[in-house]
């Protein structure tokens, strides 16, 4: 509770402890082509009123989102000499569009997120239907005929079928001077319809040399070796945000650990479970257990791939456990229920994976 005076700060759902936001960076690592593709479509004669920046999470999709965004609205004339001669969308760090979004007030920016539930003292488990309404409000305010407004939508995917028809309605009758950033880590599994109304730019997994110049930019001093470096990129594929959160708590350990485990499947070294899953359910450990989520997640979908020449019961077995350890974690913070549970599930799981033999 904030004192007398004092401004309570209302916790950001994908903050990192000593990393800058999205709208506060003045950097974008990777990503060069889909970012000319963005100011080359601005200074168009034909712009998209909608967008589905699509990609892995953490590889900086909301970054480039607000880049945009900071970008239209610090350059309304999209037919001027300074857009017609731009090769990417930044700005100073001293422009006052730039330090507006980077304070987070500045009005002509909607910016959807999963909210915190003050009550419940946690975010909420998905992005629920009134915060998509804020679009009625904020589109219905008189701005000035040249100035853009942008709503950015982080994520899509967590949208329940409520917001998405809500997103829908306000996609198919767009505003004027109005630009959607729709974030989705899986752009196929968005509606149809909500597809179909916008232009879609998938965004790659970044290289290692990026996730290096990440590392050393929002983490600096805190490698402790090349042997170090390696595993974070290694072990982050391709997602920065992933990198900086293995950095952090015991992400390294945790991922060396589920590694082990998984590679002996199907026997459980037990006494090495425990360990692990009380490692990732300790208690005020949140980096922890992102670090779970992400490896679960990224070492599922890699067996998913090897094994689409295998038998097909392989295949429905990874399909079968990338769904349940997905659906084990979306239920885990919405109920604020026992990770430890969730981590002893997946390797018992797991220890049921059929023969990989043809």
């Amino acid at each position: 509770m904030a004192r007398k005076g004092e401004v309570e700060l209302i916790p950001e759902v994908y903050a990192l402890d000593g990393i800058p936001l999205p709208r506060q960076r003045a950097n974008l690592i990777g990503h060069g082509a889909t970012e000319f593709a963005l100011l080359n479509a601005y200074r168009s004669d034909r712009l998209h009123h909608a967008w589905i920046l699509g990609g892995p999470k953490g590889i900086g999709k909301a970054t480039l989102a607000f880049r945009f965004a900071k970008y239209v609205i610090a350059h309304p004339d999209r037919f001027g000499s300074v857009v017609a001669e731009a090769s990417d969308l930044s700005l100073p760090a001293d422009d006052p569009v730039f330090r507006q979004v980077q304070a987070g007030g500045h009005p002509n920016i909607l910016h959807l997120r999963r909210p915190w539930d003050d009550k419940g003292k946690r975010f909420k488990a998905d992005l629920p239907v009134d915060e998509v309404r804020k679009t009625v409000s904020f589109f219905g305010t008189t701005a000035s005929a040249r100035a853009w407004r942008v709503c950015i939508v982080d994520s899509a995917d967590e949208m329940n079928a409520n917001s998405a028809n809500a997103l829908l309605k306000i996609l198919e009758e767009p505003p004027a001077q109005c630009l959607f950033l729709v974030l989705s880590h899986a752009p196929g599994r968005l509606l149809p319809t909500i597809r179909s109304r916008c232009r879609r730019l998938d965004m790659a997994p970044l290289q290692t040399d990026e996730l290096e110049i990440g590392l050393n930019e929002l983490a600096p001093g805190q490698i402790e070796d090349r042997s170090h470096l390696e595993d974070l990129t290694h072990f982050a594929d391709g997602s920065l945000r992933s990198a900086l959160t293995l950095l952090s708590g015991d992400g390294l350990a945790i991922t060396r650990g589920f590694v082990g485990l998984a590679a002996a499947a199907p026997s459980i070294d037990v006494p090495a479970l425990h360990g692990l899953s009380d490692l990732v359910s300790a208690r005020g450990q949140e980096d922890n257990w992102q670090s779970f989520q992400h490896i679960a997640r990224t070492w599922v979908h890699s067996q998913m791939r090897e094994d689409t020449r295998v038998a097909a019961r392989n295949l429905l077995f990874w399909t079968q456990l990338w769904d349940r350890i997905n659906a084990s974690i979306r239920e885990t913070d919405a109920l604020n229920l026992d990770r430890k549970q969730v981590v002893l599930d997946f390797f018992f799981q797991l220890a049921k994976r059929p023969s990989t033999t043809a």
